[in-house]
């Protein structure tokens, strides 16, 4: 049986190398998406993402399918529910974060159109193509991750530090991490 070569890091986890085969660092540009990796990667703060991707459908309904409309209309009663949903992480902090980032996210579709033109405006609209050879040689930061952190913080999002948004460029292919062995790699980039 011809076993694919993939990244190391989703290990024997189904639910990670599902991740990993199907979304990781394919380029997304449909605003809601964009907005669930957002809203996913600032719980996942201080956390693994395996642990984010176990509750991901549990995200999904708590937070209204990422409804960034519905979610800038959550009050204290809402964060309250949340606050005692166990399928979700239940910190206040972030909970109320995913409140602004909503706002903020909003905000920058009015300036921008949509988030989509806003945050590919980085790279130009094309994913960075790296060539990392194993899992060491992935950076948690990059100097444009520190950019793109400022900038959204600078319009008012909350979890947004450069090493989150260095994790939303690697998960939504604005830079594709997958090292040059792994399968995803060659399909991503259409290389040989």
């Amino acid at each position: 049986m011809n076993e694919k070569i993939r990244c190391s890091w989703p290990t024997d986890n189904k639910l990670m190398i599902k991740y990993h085969d199907k979304e990781w660092g394919k380029p997304v540009h449909d605003d809601k998406k964009l907005f669930e990796f957002l809203l996913l990667e600032g719980f996942q703060a201080g956390l693994s993402w395996s642990t984010i991707l176990n509750k991901r459908e549990n995200f999904r309904k708590a937070f209204d399918n990422f409804d960034f409309y519905k979610i800038v209309k959550y009050n204290k009663r809402k964060i309250n529910s949340l606050m005692q949903d166990a399928g979700i992480i239940r910190n206040k902090l972030k909970i109320e974060s995913a409140i602004r980032n909503a706002k903020a996210f909003l905000e920058v579709r009015k300036e921008f159109g949509t988030f989509n033109k806003y945050i590919w405006g980085f790279v130009k609209g094309k994913p960075i193509i790296n060539k990392r050879k194993s899992l060491k040689d992935l950076p948690t930061s990059t100097k444009l991750s520190d950019k793109i952190s400022k900038d959204l913080k600078n319009r008012g999002f909350k979890f947004v530090g450069s090493t989150i948004i260095y994790a939303h460029m690697q998960a939504t292919g604005m830079v594709n991490d997958h090292t040059t062995n792994c399968f995803r790699y060659k399909e991503i980039t259409g290389f040989k």
